[in-house]
């Protein structure tokens, strides 16, 4: 254990722990302290999601049957303005807080709202009451409107706190509902603007997702700076099947009819549309919405609509005598297709306050049961586009078939020796196909053994290297093709590299760089991420290289036990899990000194793990800005290491020097 940990747990040093060092943040601060906890951090997507929040309040109450309309403005000043015309938000006294309107409770307080039982919305997509006061909370100037009974009443907020009370502005004989505008704040978003176009594209996808509304998008114009309109009205009657026919456009489907419906959950409130195509050349697409929030990770409601088309396309096969049918999968049906999916729930649940997979599991049973019985229609309804759809996913699956075989062969003939020799030092896995497969490469002999012993041998294999690797972005080919940690790695994987890149013959699922939670090991790391960038970055591209994550820290306290991914996590979790108690602090000079059973707890196995996975922006100019980084930091010329840390010099922490 290091000095400076025996000192964090010595007398001398917790002395002047005691109650008066305990904070208690009230009101809205802990979503300034904390933003990420509410909104998925301080990025470009966490501040659009502020519009999401006040837009989607408006939508409820469209949705509820209470507005028509809904304007979306945005303003020099990086002023956003979200205005509807419902019932609007009430300004009498709140029974719980006489002296407060319930307007204001409702942009000051966490978890208040009308949506946590049903007497004011069924169905909505604001569910735990702190939409509209994060978006307070992280906004330097908000102003309310609400006009009520003919009477227009204004509030306005500074970073979550009221500028004054409720003011009853006059009379609104022609006016109703609420706006909502807002900037905001720079000390937590920085220099960030929103986008018109992301703006643009969200106020139009909401007016597909409900038929009845009718969206207005206004744009100040000398904020435009592409092809986005400075205004606009969306309208589409058709819903979602509008949508997808705009997005489908000219291109050839397997049927010309779109499989779209609607359907009210039987014994339920709520409802669900879809609308499904099937072109011919098409990677796939989906759109997944609950309570017109996206879900773009999928979810319940997915895996209902998966279940029914699944189901209904057997059934058609084997009505049509089609023995093969009986085989087909999901992804043989949904691997190509485009599908926009919209269900309305009471009261659904979302694996975070982002809201990006829902997990109410009633949803699954509801949609396949909405949507199965109009798939059964749609196919035998018309037996010739039956059949067509049919002969499509046959071929599907066909594929899908021939690839596994193929996979399963190369596989078989890399693990028999004769055709391709593996480095010695692999521990290889026992499954003979790539699926739900994984190769460890891990830092040192030591780490190597501990992994071994912690491993599941069916579906994961072990690749020990020697410290770092050869950096490739500033080696020369011979070089590269010289080093025997690098010719290893690549006979492991066996895809080949650079324009002999195969994919297809990647002999695991995942490759997951397992390096120590240090200094040395992050540098192991960027070394390995920079070869996998250079020599395989169609490997990236797909999805298939990971990052593991283990602890730095193990905290004991009685029979609790807890691990630390860094300094942070580790001060963290004694502030919040054990609370003053006398904490035993130990902490893992790599990963050789945790034993196989701790190894594989918190780094190895699937179900207690975190991975981090290392993509590639799929935007051209993205990938290009990528490409630049990668040069300057680890290309050959140092002047531009150089410079990038005296660029960067001010942002190191001054602990981490003095580290």
């Amino acid at each position: 254990m290091s000095d400076d940990l025996f000192a964090a747990a010595s007398p001398s040093t917790t002395q002047n722990y005691d109650a008066s060092s305990i904070e208690v943040l009230e009101g809205l601060e802990p979503v300034r302290r904390r933003p990420g906890m509410y909104i998925g951090g301080t990025d470009e997507r966490a501040l659009h999601h502020l519009a999401s929040e006040v837009l989607d309040n408006a939508m409820d109450e469209a949705v509820a049957g209470h507005a028509t309309r809904i304007e979306v403005t945005l303003e020099p000043g990086n002023r956003l303005t979200i205005t509807d015309n419902g019932r609007g938000i009430p300004v009498d006294p709140h029974p719980k807080f006489p002296d407060k309107s319930a307007l204001e409770v409702i942009l000051t307080t966490l978890h208040s709202g009308g949506k946590f039982s049903d007497k004011a919305y069924a169905t909505s997509g604001g569910l735990h009451g702190v939409g509209v006061s994060v978006v307070n909370a992280l906004s330097v100037d908000t102003l309310v409107e609400v006009a009520r009974n003919k009477e227009l009443f204004r509030q306005r907020f500074s970073q979550g706190h009221p500028v004054g009370g409720l003011e009853k502005v006059g009379a609104a004989p022609n006016r109703r509902g609420t706006s909502v505008s807002f900037v905001p704040d720079s000390e937590i978003f920085g220099e960030m603007k929103f986008k018109p176009a992301r703006l643009h594209r969200l106020a139009r996808s909401k007016a597909y997702l409900f038929a009845g509304v009718e969206i207005r998008w206004k744009c100040a114009p000398e904020l435009i700076s592409d092809e986005t309109p400075a205004e606009a009205v969306f309208q589409f009657p058709g819903g979602l099947a509008d949508h997808l026919r705009e997005q489908v456009g000219s291109r050839e489907c397997a049927t010309k009819d779109f499989f779209s419906g609607t359907q009210d959950f039987t014994g339920s409130v709520g409802r669900s549309e879809w609308a499904i195509a099937w072109p011919l050349w098409s990677d796939g697409s989906y759109s997944w919405y609950c309570n017109t929030i996206p879900t773009p990770d999928g979810g319940t409601h997915e895996a209902g609509l998966r279940a029914a088309l699944v189901k209904g396309i057997r059934a058609f096969g084997e009505l049509a005598g089609v023995k093969k049918a009986k085989d087909i999968q999901a992804e043989d049906i949904m691997s190509c297709c485009e599908v926009m999916l919209s269900i309305f729930i009471r009261d659904p649940q979302f694996q975070s306050q982002t809201k990006d997979r829902l997990t109410s599991p009633e949803a699954a049973r509801m949609v396949e049961g909405a949507v199965r019985d109009h798939f059964d229609h749609f196919l035998t309804d018309n037996m010739e586009r039956g059949k067509a759809l049919l002969a499509y996913v046959i071929d599907r699956m066909d594929e899908r078939l021939s690839r596994k075989a193929d996979k399963e062969l190369k596989r078989k003939t890399a693990t028999s020796g004769r055709k391709l020799r593996l480095p010695g030092k692999l521990t290889d896995c026992s499954s003979n196909a790539p699926e739900g497969t994984e190769i460890f490469i891990v830092e040192g002999d030591s780490a190597g053994g501990s992994a071994k012993q912690a491993r599941d041998r069916k579906t994961q294999a072990i690749l020990p290297i020697r410290g770092k690797i050869l950096n490739v972005a500033s080696a020369t080919s011979a070089k590269i093709l010289a080093n025997t940690e690098i010719a290893d790695l690549i006979q492991a994987i066996g895809c080949g590299t650079r324009k002999d890149c195969n994919p297809d013959n990647l002999r695991y699922e995942r490759i997951v760089i397992m390096t120590d939670a240090d200094v040395d090991g992050a540098h192991i790391a960027t070394l390995l991420m920079t070869f996998f960038f250079q020599e395989m970055p169609e490997l990236v591209k797909r999805g298939h290289l990971y990052l593991a994550q283990p602890p730095l820290y193990r905290l004991v306290s009685g029979g609790k036990s807890l691990y630390a991914r860094d300094d942070a996590h580790r001060v963290e979790l004694l502030e919040k899990e054990f609370k003053g108690k006398k904490v035993e602090v130990s902490r893992f000079k790599g990963l050789g000194e945790m034993n196989p059973l701790q190894l594989r707890e918190t780094t190895m196995d699937p179900k207690t793990r975190g991975m981090i996975r290392i993509t590639l922006p799929q935007e051209y100019e993205e990938q290009a800005v990528v490409r630049d980084l990668v040069d300057r930091l680890m290309g050959t010329n140092p002047a531009h290491r150089f410079a990038f840390i005296q660029e960067n010099a001010a942002a190191v922490d001054e602990d981490m020097i003095d580290a």
